[in-house]
């Protein structure tokens, strides 16, 4: 059976950037262990299928795999998939339009919206589905450190220390003196899987952040890694920023507002990212979160299987 499918490069406006993405469109009846197989034959860092949903208030349904396992939530698929939706439904182009939709996936429905205009690439904005939270587990402290060939003493700055967050997906948050420490670090994943703790059932991803960045608009520069999922590196983790929202509302002690925050990611694998952050802090705590970025077609084709 022939299966259309599109690669998008996610978080960036500039193809061969960003975060590949495959969305395959025509998923309905493909068996757990085809999808996984499949997302291990594309090889990125996810995979998307579209499925019908049973709520006909929703625009489809995901299910999201990296090459190693499937995820409940991920944030480049989720951008990707709204994006390539919307060109698929209606066109590029001369299109003018916002819209929004509902996309159901495993951590539960994700309320997106869409901006198409003619001869820009296209955005889309997600709310996040849940509030980051902090999750407490002994850290192996020292382990980390030699797992990214750091110093104990590079690891922290001003009120951020190593902490566990998520929201969805657990990560191992890992502040960062500088830009300098985060662009030179070695990670080993061996020494990961042995210092990191299990979270929700998987080994914890490595999350590596600091303030600024080599885009002047940038407010923080961020690495990820994640041996469990079978990403050696992950040029944009859009479910690493939704639980870095929490991290930043509690080091950093945010006022009661809206503040926007620019991310940046990939930039050490020659492929920029860019991801918009967007926290609404009421009564000194996480009223909405929402997580954007810009998606690029670059390749579509059948999938024979």
């Amino acid at each position: 059976m022939a299966r259309r499918y599109s690669i998008y490069d996610v978080f960036t406006d500039k193809k061969l950037s960003g975060n590949p993405l495959a969305v395959i469109f025509d998923a309905d009846g493909l068996a757990d262990e085809a999808m996984q197989a499949i997302a291990k034959e594309m090889n990125l860092s996810e995979t998307v299928f579209v499925q019908p949903s049973e709520n006909p208030a929703y625009a489809a349904r995901l299910r999201i795999f990296t090459p190693g396992r499937e995820l409940p939530f991920a944030g480049h698929p989720t951008v990707g998939t709204a994006v390539a939706l919307a060109e698929r439904d209606y066109g590029t182009g001369s299109v003018e339009m916002d819209l929004v939709c509902v996309l159901e996936e495993n951590v539960g429905p994700v309320r997106c919206a869409v901006r198409l205009r003619a001869g820009e690439v296209g955005f889309a904005e997600f709310d996040m589905p849940r509030k980051s939270q902090q999750i407490s587990l002994p850290l192996d402290r020292q382990g980390l450190a030699d797992a990214l060939s750091v110093k104990q003493t590079d690891i922290g700055f001003e009120n951020h220390v190593v902490s566990i967050w998520s929201a969805g997906v657990p990560f191992v948050m890992i502040p960062l003196h500088n830009i300098g420490v985060v662009r030179n670090l070695e990670f080993d994943a061996v020494l990961w899987e042995k210092a990191a703790p299990f979270v929700e059932g998987g080994l914890a991803s490595a999350y590596v952040y600091c303030r600024g960045g080599v885009h002047h608009q940038a407010k923080f520069h961020a690495r990820m890694f994640s041996p469990d999922m079978g990403i050696s590196e992950d040029p944009a983790t859009g479910a690493a920023v939704a639980a870095l929202s929490g991290a930043i509302r509690h080091f950093d002690s945010l006022p009661d507002g809206h503040h926007p925050i620019l991310v940046e990611q990939g930039i050490e694998m020659g492929r920029p990212s860019y991801i918009h952050l967007h926290i609404d802090v009421k009564d000194a705590d996480i009223a909405r979160g929402r997580i954007g970025g810009q998606a690029v077609r670059i390749a579509e084709g059948n999938l024979d299987i």
